[in-house]
């Protein structure tokens, strides 16, 4: 049985909007090793549920289409947001 990863998408560190962070996003692991193209040396295989990538609008929707399916998941809590209070007067001191 393939094996799902379920978890939320941290925030872009490159910006400061949080676009996307509320979706719970399903991957499955991968079922062989990457090995080396002997032609052009990229990293591949066979294993087309690699590119598999699923948008549920909440945890709960995940964990439903999992069982639905008969996946073995696992559960990644969600990042917990850490608030960096800043004032400009920080930088003089």
């Amino acid at each position: 049985m393939p094996t799902a990863r379920i978890f939320q998408r941290p925030k872009n560190a490159m910006q400061s909007g949080k676009a996307r962070t509320m979706t719970w996003s399903l991957e499955f692991e991968p079922a062989e090793p990457k090995r080396p193209d002997p032609l052009t040396g990229w990293a591949g295989s066979g294993d087309t549920r690699e590119q598999v990538r699923l948008s549920f609008p909440t945890q709960e929707a995940a964990i439903a289409y999992c069982e639905a399916q008969g996946f073995d998941y696992e559960l990644i809590p969600a990042p917990e947001r850490k608030l960096k209070l800043q004032a400009y007067a920080d930088n003089f001191r």
